[in-house]
């Protein structure tokens, strides 16, 4: 029988976006706990700060960046930063997101492109911004957090679930275009999952969630972020352009 294998990170550098609370926490601290030195992202110097500040009582590596996501100069600044303080950037996850649910008929402009700049349009400025070093490296992980909604859509949700299906689609071409630099993209698609805003619903609601769940119960981060912490290893490099739903059997 072969050993467990163990994953392997090697001075690697990641950056989370949406890392202050929830999905994105779980996975920055995920990956600090395999070594990786983690910059935690979110648009509340606190949340981010609070995520580093834990990693770091931890035994890990850790420094929060507040930036709003969904600007695209703040993130072209806070790229070009990174890049003069680290030189490359191995890893990155593109998880930071928001609602503004609502009918169609209802939707306002400004819920339609909140959601899509800050959930899709985000990770076409860090992608961006942080590739170049990758393709001279010729080494580089981007995983984007989608959701289960991009796959099966939701009522209510047309913004978020056009914003995380748009997300598969960039995956795809990207992958296409980085895969003879020796670099991966691929998607998590997250289901119902316990987090703080799932907390928030009343026992009857989650009850009846669940209840569209084959598996009958919610997902935890740590289910979200093991997924991540495999796709950004070395033992994943020859996985690129694919989407992984971890939502207990939603989308079979």
């Amino acid at each position: 029988m072969a050993p467990y294998m163990k994953l392997t990170f090697e001075n690697k550098t990641a950056l989370v976006t949406g890392a202050g609370r929830g999905i994105g926490r779980a996975i920055a601290e995920s990956l600090a706990a395999e070594g990786v030195r983690v910059i935690c992202v979110s648009k509340s110097e606190s949340s981010c700060g609070a995520a580093a500040e834990a990693i770091r009582a931890s035994g890990g590596q850790a420094e929060a960046l507040a930036v709003d996501v969904a600007d695209s100069a703040a993130v072209a600044a806070a790229c070009e930063q990174l890049l003069k303080d680290y030189e490359c950037i191995d890893i990155v996850v593109n998880n930071a997101g928001i609602t503004r649910d609502g009918l169609l008929l209802r939707m306002s402009d400004a819920d339609w492109m909140d959601v899509i700049n800050t959930n899709l349009s985000s990770c076409f400025f860090w992608t961006k911004g942080l590739l170049r070093p990758m393709t001279r490296k010729r080494w580089g992980r981007i995983i984007n957090i989608s959701s289960v909604v991009g796959i099966i859509g939701n009522p209510g949700q047309a913004n978020y679930g056009a914003a995380k299906a748009g997300m598969i689609g960039f995956t795809k071409s990207t992958a296409r275009e980085v895969a003879s630099r020796n670099i991966t993209v691929n998607v998590v698609a997250p289901g119902f999952i316990e987090t703080d805003m799932t907390n928030e619903l009343s026992d009857t609601v989650k009850t009846e969630a669940a209840k569209m769940v084959p598996l009958k119960r919610f997902g935890q981060t740590s289910e979200i972020a093991s997924m991540c912490t495999f796709l950004a290893s070395e033992e994943a490099g020859y996985i690129t352009g694919q989407t992984f739903s971890v939502d207990g059997g939603m989308a079979m």
